[in-house]
């Protein structure tokens, strides 16, 4: 049997392993489709506390686990988690997501910036992700992750989520030198950050550059990619076997400048076809995704027949099967659990590649 008959499905086909089907996850899989995690929000109203309390952001990371036994188990947590290591003091408010006490916009800001020393500034995070592999074993694969630098920069400068990101924009256009130095620092830290997750039982880490796809392609060369590299560099550096995934939101304009990142698996979205993707990105890109969440609203054949469509085109290699982004919040808790059975019962051997 070897060694890899107890290596979860997950890790082996992100390292390229051949695999009976497909594995599966989701992202946002511990959240607000499910009762169980709304029953425990009334109790614990902060987000920051349910994602900081390690043994609330334990109960939360496991819920799906227990429901649906998905492929890859993800820590609950959220990209700007790190932040107040840095010196940038920050909320999460329900529905509306980070606000960022005082938005960095000047020079001195950010000459202010400290290194982040995880296990100073975030020790939960040990203590969740140990937890999480404990409670797993070798039955699914635990997820760490991380947010982009652009993505991080455009919430500490924004100050907050933004429809027209115009407040970053103007920095990287009329004065990108301030704009460089930030992405750098931030950089810096989301590569120790991502290693202390690996240290701490993370198997795999994917990374949210969530706003990149806002970018134009050539402003996306200057601002995004040089710097996912050098986080994936430097997490590569240490531990070249963690496979490492990278999700960019509105990614169809820069899909083939993701696979250059230096990730392992590139996450595709709905708005390309899974065919066209792997044309595009090239047969010894991995990738992950792409059904629409919206999917999960339809009928259970309607579900059925678009996971089938998905996994036919995307081949029987490299392939982990997702959502193209979050689930729903309205998402009927059934159409998950079939999402799941039917992804379960796949078998490869009778997909084309």
């Amino acid at each position: 049997m070897g060694v890899s008959s107890t290596t979860p499905h997950l890790l082996r086909a992100a390292r390229g392993e051949v695999v009976d089907r497909p594995p599966v996850w989701m992202m946002r899989q511990a959240g607000r489709y499910m009762k169980a995690y709304r029953d425990l929000r009334d109790k614990y109203p902060s987000f920051r506390d349910r994602s900081e309390i390690p043994e609330v952001a334990i109960e939360v990371s496991l819920q799906p686990w227990k429901a649906f036994q998905p492929d890859g188990v993800i820590l609950f947590s959220d990209i700007v988690t790190p932040l107040p290591g840095l010196g940038i003091g920050m909320d999460i408010a329900e529905g509306k997501g980070p606000i960022i006490d005082s938005p960095l916009r000047t020079q001195e800001q950010i000459d202010r910036l400290r290194p982040l020393e995880p296990e100073a500034d975030l020790p939960f995070i040990k203590t969740i992700l140990q937890a999480l592999r404990s409670e797993v074993g070798d039955k699914s694969t635990v997820l760490g992750f991380v947010g982009a630098p652009w993505t991080l920069a455009a919430y500490a400068v924004e100050g907050k989520g933004s429809k027209t990101y115009s407040i970053i924009k103007n920095m990287a256009f009329s004065d990108p030198t301030i704009l460089h130095q930030l992405l750098a620092k931030l950089a810096d830290a989301i590569a120790i950050y991502a290693r202390y997750q690996i240290d701490s039982g993370a198997q795999v880490v994917q990374m949210f550059d969530s706003w990149a796809g806002q970018l134009s392609p050539q402003d996306y060369d200057t601002f995004a990619l040089p710097y996912q590299q050098r986080v994936f560099q430097q997490v590569k550096q240490t531990h070249p076997d963690t496979p490492l995934i990278l999700l960019v939101s509105g990614s169809a304009g820069v899909l083939e400048r993701m696979a250059i990142s230096g990730a392992d698996i590139v996450t595709v979205d709905w708005a390309v076809d899974m065919a066209d993707a792997r044309a595009r990105l090239g047969k010894q890109v991995k990738v992950q995704g792409n059904l629409d969440p919206g999917v999960l609203f339809g009928s259970k054949q309607f579900i059925r027949d678009r996971i089938l469509d998905t996994v036919r085109k995307a081949g029987n290699w490299g392939h982990i099967l997702n959502l193209g982004h979050g689930v729903l919040p309205e998402t009927p808790e059934e159409n998950v659990a079939f999402f799941f059975e039917t992804a379960k019962e796949l078998n490869l051997a009778g997909v084309k590649s």
